[in-house]
């Protein structure tokens, strides 16, 4: 599979494709105006707990409090044992019983145990309102929601994440030879610190030692200067900002499988060939500067498969589509066979749409990044082997996904209900905004129910405009089907008035909006 890194980059926004087969898979936009909070770490103050949600929101100087989970809550383990005993005491007083020694400390120290016993602590005796706490940003804000934060702070590098809150040594599933598994996880359990946890990257896959030991002793310094920071830095505040997507998109999507990465700026070419060096110098000899007269998304066909990406109905190759619905509850995916018509049965030509539809939802859903409920309805079919077929293809397809799916059994109706994780907006989040026309409603009322609107709105106020001439200003085609199809009802209403009535067309109308007024004399 040949794969590319196209990037355009400008001062006010920066797009990243990743185009797998000449086929965008992933797309990713950072406007310099609205640059990503995921990855940053804040010192903040919890500004309320709730012990009915088991939660807590925390001040970070954002526009609103971030939510943070009990379970997302992190402690060295000597304080465990004293939140632990505190809990046990306070329960014990309440219930007036005889004080009982706590239990050995003989499961601490393993991370089954350690989270078991910790997850029986209440979030109010872990955090108390106006506690200063160092977190960082798991989920951006998306919609209405604050931005999901965590104590467990997790850095990045090209090789390696760093967990310095888990004792922890794993590897990456994507690498799949289990002997460079075991390499490199013996590899890291000799050379990592104690209490301090690593996940070995795909990228890591036949990386040495030195170079691995490297990369460690750079995100422990980095974690040493994080933590100096905090000391003294006020609340709320940003103590570490991730890298921006240029730089990540380096890190994260420039792998061993993708064949060149082509960017257009030059500053930003640069600073992705400095970041090589220290990184990934086997990969700097596929780093490309674009310098053609056409832009690099029209050259590479990239913009428009964007607006592709925009719109509600994608068309099949055998001439179905599917149609996507976003809510803010769920996603809606409705497959149709449209103009295909089959060569066979019709149960073959409703199995050929579905398995076809498969491999489009599962491109929309990684390259939009819709993730959350998903709720996918297929077109009906009568043998259970051939929706054993169509759920089997959904699983396959999902799998080259990064983000984490969990779908369930076709059901008898023709539907799958799915999950995908969200960790950011959507693209259609990102570049569109709710019409200020239908606030959101994606309808809009038809003419013909605008002009009964009108005319209601004229018997209501008969008597004010009784006997009088009266002007109605109204977009043009609602103006003009007063002049056709709806001039018989208007004419009944002049009649009933006794007045006379003229309509006339405004462009800067909306389709929606009219105005009646009474005409002025000359």
């Amino acid at each position: 599979m040949s794969a590319e890194l196209i990037i355009n980059s400008t001062p006010f926004e920066t797009r990243v494709a990743l185009v797998e087969n000449g086929q965008v898979a992933e797309l990713y936009v950072e406007r310099s105006s609205d640059r990503g909070i995921a990855g940053n770490i804040y010192k903040g103050r919890v500004v309320r707990v709730l012990p009915g949600m088991q939660a807590a929101f925390v001040d970070i100087d954002l526009e609103k409090a971030a939510f943070l989970y009990v379970s997302d809550i992190h402690h060295p383990v000597d304080e465990i044992e004293q939140l632990l005993l505190s809990s046990c005491e306070r329960e014990e007083e309440d219930e007036g019983e005889e004080e009982v020694e706590p239990a050995e400390n003989d499961g601490y120290d393993e991370a089954v145990s350690f989270r078991r016993s910790y997850s029986d602590v209440p979030i109010e005796d872990r955090l108390q309102e106006g506690q200063d706490i160092l977190v960082q940003v798991a989920k951006e804000p998306i919609g209405s929601k604050g931005a999901r934060i965590t104590t467990h702070i997790t850095l990045p590098g090209r090789n390696l994440v760093f967990m310095p809150t888990m004792d922890h040594v794993g590897v990456s599933r994507r690498i799949e030879d289990e002997d460079e598994r075991k390499r490199l996880r013996e590899i890291m359990c000799e050379i990592k610190q104690n209490r301090h946890g690593f996940i070995v990257r795909t990228a890591a896959e036949g990386a040495e030692r030195e170079k691995l030991n490297s990369e460690v002793d750079f995100v422990m310094k980095l974690w040493e200067s994080i933590q100096r920071r905090s000391e003294n830095a006020p609340v709320p505040s940003l103590i570490y900002q991730e890298l921006d997507i240029t730089l990540r998109a380096a890190r994260d999507l420039f792998t061993k499988e993708v064949d060149r990465l082509v960017i257009d700026s030059e500053a930003e070419y640069h600073k992705i060939l400095n970041f090589s060096e220290t990184f990934m110098p086997s990969l700097k000899n596929a780093v490309e500067l674009y310098e053609g007269d056409e832009p690099i998304f029209d050259a590479y066909g990239i913009e428009m498969e964007i607006q592709r990406a925009l719109t509600k109905k994608i068309w099949l190759k055998s001439g179905g589509y599917i149609v996507i619905e976003a809510t803010e509850a769920l996603t809606a995916i409705d497959v149709n066979t449209g103009r295909y018509v089959g060569k066979r049965t019709l149960e073959e030509t409703i199995l050929k749409t579905n398995l076809e539809a498969v491999k489009e939802i599962a491109f929309q859903l990684r390259l939009r990044n819709i993730g959350g409920i998903i709720i996918i309805d297929f077109i009906d079919m009568e043998k259970e082997a051939n929706r054993e077929k169509v759920w089997n293809a959904l699983r396959d397809a999902m799998h080259k996904d990064k983000g984490k799916s969990n779908i369930l059994h076709m059901s008898e109706l023709g539907l799958i209900e799915m999950t995908r994780k969200r960790t950011k907006e959507s693209i259609g989040q990102v570049l569109c905004e709710p019409c200020f026309y239908c606030e959101g409603e994606g309808l809009l009322k038809s003419k013909q129910t605008v002009c009964y609107e009108i005319l209601r709105d004229l018997d209501r106020q008969r008597k004010e405009f009784f006997g009088k001439d009266i002007l109605v200003l109204a977009h043009p085609e609602v103006a003009g089907r007063f002049c056709d199809e709806e001039r018989p009802p208007l004419e009944r209403v002049e009649e009933k008035m006794h007045a006379r009535i003229e309509v006339k067309a405004d462009t800067r109308m909306h389709l929606e909006q009219y105005e009646i007024t009474m005409m002025e004399t000359e």
